[in-house]
């Protein structure tokens, strides 16, 4: 399905194979960019520390490649973990943490992490956090843990409380979860192509929308912003010159001002403030 809105209408809209405008779709990665938003907020109203490490917050990280990462690593995605994200031919690593998430089968015999929470902790380091950008799936996942600590309530629980009853959703939206009932915060959500929009509607207008503030605005330009962009050039994504990555958003830094949500087989909000 596409839909494109110019000024808060609907001016084009179509659906095609079995997707119709009632039925949610897994959102894949575009899933990040929720929860990067939602800790950017927690930072700017003081609940999360953006310099602060991560076993601060999740002690049970201390001796995993996250434990002396800083929080603005993780939703930066500058973390350095000895993990590969390839989905056509996944190396041990990344297919360890398919199985552990639930998004491959688990043979009866394997004695490996049954959850994202078992997972997490046995990721080591691969460099220096902070050099570079490498999208990395697992940094959502502690990104959701420190959501989770952070306020004392599950991240679907803060997803629910912070966006989705305030934009005037249309429809139910839900998370994929672990065998744990852990929500998986980088890949999980399923919800209306019509309600997606909604959500990039609120980033393009600076966090006001239905008539309240979701987000601050401060932290929608914060993310406009960007990252660094010589952390990202690291990456070598040769469609992507001159981007960077914040808070789990894709930066453009063209003369639109474009950022977006991007997930693995086309899913995207894409934000074009001047147009």
């Amino acid at each position: 399905g596409i839909l494109v809105l110019h000024r808060g209408h609907i001016v084009y809209e179509r659906y095609f194979g079995a997707l119709t405008a009632d039925q949610p779709h897994i959102a894949f990665s575009v899933t990040k960019s929720f929860f990067g938003t939602l800790a950017a907020t927690l930072i700017a109203e003081g609940s999360l520390d953006a310099s602060a490490l991560i076993s601060s917050y999740v002690p049970e990280l201390a001796t995993s490649a996250f434990g002396d990462a800083s929080v603005a690593e993780v939703l930066d995605m500058t973390t350095a973990l000895d993990f590969v994200e390839d989905y056509a031919e996944p190396p041990p690593t990344m297919a360890r943490y398919r199985r552990a998430t639930g998004f491959m089968p688990r043979a009866p015999t394997d004695d490996g992490p049954r959850s994202i929470h078992e997972f997490l902790p046995t990721l080591t380091g691969d460099g220096v956090h902070g050099d570079a950008f490498r999208y990395r799936t697992p940094n959502t996942d502690v990104v959701g843990w420190l959501i989770a600590r952070a306020t004392g309530h599950s991240p679907a629980e803060v997803l629910q409380e912070r966006i989705w009853s305030r934009i005037g959703a249309e429809g139910d939206a839900y998370l994929a979860v672990d065998d744990a009932g852990t929500p998986l915060a980088g890949s999980g959500l399923n919800l209306r192509l019509r309600d997606l929009a909604r959500f990039g509607e609120m980033m393009r207008l600076r966090g006001r929308f239905n008539g309240q503030q979701v987000v601050p605005a401060t932290v929608v330009d914060d993310i406009r912003r960007g990252g660094s962009r010589a952390a990202f050039a690291k990456a070598g994504y040769s469609t992507l010159p001159g981007w960077s990555y914040r808070c789990h958003w894709w930066i453009s830094h063209d003369d639109h001002g474009v950022f977006a949500a991007r997930g693995i087989h086309g899913q995207a909000v894409l934000v074009d403030p001047a147009a």
